[in-house]
């Protein structure tokens, strides 16, 4: 009876490193998608980051990008926990999958109250970008962003097209255009001479409701993100738990 008791015992033990296994390598997969989307965002939509005065959304790519490979390494010293059975690196490995599990949270509450005082902010300072720094000497980011936002959310202006009437660079005498030449449906050089709406994007709430739009979209990716690892957190510290106290009571 006793010899049944032990083999059973090591058995649990043998399926729970397997389990534990396998989560780290779900976990370590986890890890690559965060520090990908952290770089994803940076690289692919990073022209927008001059159109804001708020330095968030540059930050939320590089906290991403620093939660991928925290996880990542997270993952690896879980995997060498499992297969080495140490009782004292399963101690570290469980601090910070919760410490992870934590700083998501606060993470996830910071980017609500972010979000709204981001939002307040493209309300407030859109306008007087587009109107102050587009074309303007040293400001070719600025341009650059704004020529990029008006093609690829098709729109015009920062709440109608008309806002581009107090443009600086509309406004100049050797300028004829009534619009950027990104205004237009079909671009070309000297477009935005006709503000027509055949010819212009006459989007309702302008850009400001685009750039919005998408900055929300990002926080549903990294909420969904963020979800998946969270559950998947919860499950690797119910293994490790289960681990450890099977380790402490196996009698080899």
């Amino acid at each position: 009876m006793e010899a049944q008791g032990e083999k059973k015992q090591t058995c649990g033990t043998i399926c729970l490193k397997y389990l534990l296994f396998l989560f780290n390598i779900l976990f370590w997969l986890a890890g690559g998608a965060v520090l990908a989307v952290g770089v994803w965002t940076l690289m692919e939509k990073s022209d927008y980051i001059s159109l804001l005065d708020s330095s968030f959304y540059s930050a939320s790519a590089y906290i991403l990008i620093a939660a991928g490979v925290i996880v990542i390494l997270t993952g690896i010293i879980g995997c060498c926990a499992t297969l080495k059975e140490m009782k004292s690196l399963l101690i570290v490995y469980l601090i910070l999958l919760l410490s992870i599990f934590l700083l998501e949270i606060i993470a996830g509450v910071l980017a609500f109250i972010k979000y709204q005082e981001l939002d307040e902010e493209l309300r407030q300072n859109l306008k007087v970008t587009m109107q102050q720094k587009y074309q303007r000497p040293g400001e070719e980011s600025v341009t650059q962003a704004v020529d990029k936002l008006q093609q690829e959310f098709k729109c015009c202006g920062s709440h109608n097209s008309s806002d581009w009437m107090g443009s600086v660079w509309i406004q100049a005498v050797e300028n004829e255009r009534l619009v950027p030449d990104s205004c237009c449906k079909t671009p070309s050089d000297l477009c935005g001479l006709r503000d027509h709406p055949s010819n212009i994007y006459k989007v309702e709430g302008g850009c400001i409701v685009k750039l919005e739009e998408f900055i929300l979209s990002q926080l549903y990716i990294l909420g969904a993100v963020g979800i998946g690892i969270a559950f998947l957190q919860l499950v690797g510290m119910m293994f490790t738990c289960c681990l450890y106290r099977s380790l402490k009571e196996d009698p080899y």
